[in-house]
């Protein structure tokens, strides 16, 4: 009997039974599927970035590729600056009174956040108090602090283990002393501070278009803070560089990588003019990255930033420990919507994922309802635990570089670094970004990419899920938030008054005079000495007269505003719905297969902008539909079927609606080219299709309905 086992069938196939196909092979095949379409435009896309991306990479496509085969932790550090894949869990908390922020920030830290990150309102950020700034620049979108006292109410109850990030906008050393005298007053170690004083002036200045102070003293407290924290706090940062004023703008990844990394030169060169060298300014910079929608992008933006940032400060003389970038990652504001608000977590999850495949060192989730109002425990948990399901549900904190070797990441974020720093040269041919900036062209940029973005959206080849396309006719709106702005502007300014002691008492003496030892003391003993002030009781806002006393002219700069990509379309939708949703009437000719494509499209069009479609599964006569459509009192009928039967269904509906019904709105849906001026002749006003800007036609139509934007 023989002994010899059968062959198992069943057993997989390995990769050395295959022949390994060529590239023109799969293109051969590839291109036999497009009908004879062009390969280049249907399969290739075209990103905002001017990088098209392929179907398909190869091991042939990283020839060119120069940063491979580094691992994690070292230089040029694309792979990420540390052998792991920690990252802090930084929340934003948009409480406005400090009490109350503690409560939130101790609650939240119990349940998964790892790091403080604190928001400031806009007073705050400016240096003012909040009894002598305008009205709705005090407690909102962020805590007010007006004194040393603020800090220990923010803190209560917090290790000091913990990082702190302070977002400190202009009033960076009066903030950062408040802080320190916190801690002098509460036993705390300035030596075991962590975290960073965000401070970036440029992005101050594009902005808000100006500075409350000159650039000159922007530039000295950056020096008189990264002094004072090199020699007692050296695990805190002091210096920020914030491409977020650009992302949320509209820039592409491409400016983004640019403008930050000119902006963190011309910090080195101004600290260097202050006596700082510098491997002492790269160890007290954060950079600042938000992650949009484009996954892939996101990843290759984070890689591409480290590997440009060693190769700058390889070139100025620093070591490499100063080659390593810090990145704290928030997710997108440009692609927010009030809109069908809960898929702005969607978004955040997959945002928040792609800045952790990137390597970032600390991340925020945006609250899905933070463009509509201050988020509430609810909103901040889903946002908090998004990030905590990627880290103890999926273990990417176990993954180093996930994305790492892959041909088209590794391809993408070569490009992309080719191109930021095409870019970054150009800018510093033009003397800097400080010179940049003020002759307008980083913001002119950004403001061209943002133009042609929003034109994308308006004629929705770019999505934005729940706005241009598919929205959610029966959507109901969020609730604001209750307390109003002026109930929380009142508060902290009495808040203010009640912590100035009157004039002439001891302790307004004491404060007095220590503001005047910041004025006459030599400029090595300055930070001390508003340290001391701020110990003896002085406010935010005096510091900040105090060390500006001196001072020169404001810069005035090109504002580049915060924009979002729905905003458009939100305009339209809440106006068209505030006047009660104008009726839609779907003249559907025909047979199911016949007008069913283009109902489907106008139905979504018009839901876009608001309006109330009514659907119908179609009439056999031109006069059944026009019996309907009169019958249904809409002002707008759209006439839905093929360019074939148009010319014998077009002319007749247009006629009799409107012979009756001068006023309606008669819309085709298709762009039957050799009938278009016939049609018009006949009463059609419109047409809608797939290469209509929706947002122009849509708005055209409002208007035409007495509806104002």
């Amino acid at each position: 009997m023989s002994t010899t086992i059968p062959p198992d069938k069943s057993a997989p196939l390995t990769f050395d039974e295959f022949t390994i196909p060529t590239y023109e092979a799969w293109r051969k095949e590839a291109e036999a599927t497009l009908a004879g379409a062009p390969f280049e435009k249907k399969l290739v896309t075209t990103t905002p970035e001017g990088i098209a991306l392929q179907p398909i990479y190869r091991r042939e496509d990283l020839e060119n590729v120069k940063h491979l085969g580094s691992t994690p932790g070292e230089k040029p550090f694309v792979r990420g600056a540390r052998p792991d894949n920690h990252w802090e869990v930084a929340q934003e908390i948009p409480q406005g009174f400090p009490a109350l922020y503690n409560q939130a920030l101790r609650s939240d830290l119990e349940r998964g956040q790892t790091a403080v990150n604190i928001t400031l309102d806009r007073a705050t950020r400016l240096g003012a108090d909040p009894d002598s700034t305008k009205p709705g620049e005090a407690g909102l979108c962020g805590v007010s602090i007006v004194s040393s006292e603020d800090f220990d109410r923010i803190l209560d109850g917090v290790s000091g283990e913990i990082p702190l990030f302070l977002q400190a906008g202009s009033a960076s050393t009066p903030l950062f002393a408040l802080l320190v005298a916190h801690l002098r007053r509460n036993a705390g170690k300035t030596g075991a501070l962590r975290g960073a004083l965000e401070h970036d002036p440029l992005a101050e200045l594009v902005s808000d278009g100006t500075l409350p102070h000159s650039l000159d003293a922007a530039f000295n407290q950056m020096a008189l803070n990264a002094k004072w924290a090199a020699r007692n706090a050296p695990g805190f940062s002091v210096i920020a560089v914030q491409s977020h004023v650009w992302h949320d703008a509209g820039a592409n990844a491409v400016q983004e990588l640019a403008f930050a990394l000119a902006t963190a030169v011309e910090y080195l060169r101004r600290m260097e003019s202050r006596g700082l060298g510098v491997n002492e300014t790269a160890a007290q910079m954060r950079f600042g990255f938000s992650i949009g929608t484009d996954f892939f992008m996101g990843i290759a933006k984070l890689r591409a930033a480290r590997l440009l940032w060693s190769r700058v400060i390889s070139a100025c003389g620093g070591d490499a420990n100063a080659q390593k970038m810090r990145i704290h990652a928030r997710t997108s504001l440009w692609n927010r919507t009030k809109l069908d608000p809960y898929v702005n977590m969607l978004r955040g999850t997959t945002e928040a994922f792609a800045a952790i495949a990137g390597g970032c060192d600390s991340l925020h989730v945006g609250a899905f309802d933070e463009v509509i109002r201050p988020p509430d425990e609810f909103s901040r948990r889903i946002a908090r635990n998004t990030q905590i399901i990627l880290r103890d549900e999926c273990h990417f904190d176990h993954v180093i570089d996930p994305a790492g070797g892959s041909y088209y990441v590794e391809n993408l974020t070569g490009e992309l670094g080719t191109k930021a720093w095409a870019l970054f040269r150009k800018i510093e041919a033009l003397g800097g970004m400080a010179k940049a900036i003020d002759a307008g062209i980083p913001q002119h940029q950004v403001n061209e990419v943002a133009t042609k973005k929003i034109e994308a959206v308006a004629q929705r080849r770019d999505s934005i899920i729940g706005a241009n396309v598919y929205a959610n006719a029966t959507e109901k709106p969020l609730a604001p938030c209750d307390l109003e702005a002026g109930a929380k502007q009142g508060s902290r300014a009495a808040h203010a008054a009640n912590h100035r002691l009157a004039p002439g008492q001891a302790a307004q003496k004491a404060v007095m005079a220590r503001l005047e030892q910041i004025v006459a003391g030599s400029p090595e003993h300055t930070f001390d000495a508003v340290v001391d002030a701020a110990l003896e009781g002085a406010t935010l806002g005096e510091l900040s007269r105090t060390l500006r006393s001196a001072d020169g002219a404001s810069p005035s700069v090109t504002r580049l505003p915060i924009r979002r990509a729905s905003e458009a379309f939100e305009k339209l939708r809440f106006a068209v719905e505030a006047a009660g949703r104008p009726k839609v009437f779907l003249a559907n000719m025909g047979p199911l297969r016949q007008h069913k494509a283009r109902a489907d499209f106008s139905t979504s069009f018009f839901q876009a902008g608001g309006f109330a479609v009514e659907e119908n599964r179609g009439f056999q006569t031109v006069q059944l539909a026009v019996e309907a459509a009169q019958k249904s009192k809409a002002r707008i009928i759209v006439i839905c079927s093929t360019d074939e039967t148009y010319p014998e269904l077009v002319p007749p509906i247009a006629s009799l609606i409107k012979a009756s019904q001068p006023n309606t709105i008669i819309v085709v849906a298709g762009y039957p080219k050799e009938h278009l001026e016939a049609f018009k002749a006949g009463g059609v006003d419109q047409f809608i299709h797939i290469r209509a800007n929706c947002y122009e036609v849509l708005g055209g139509i409002a208007a035409k309905l007495g509806i104002n934007l």
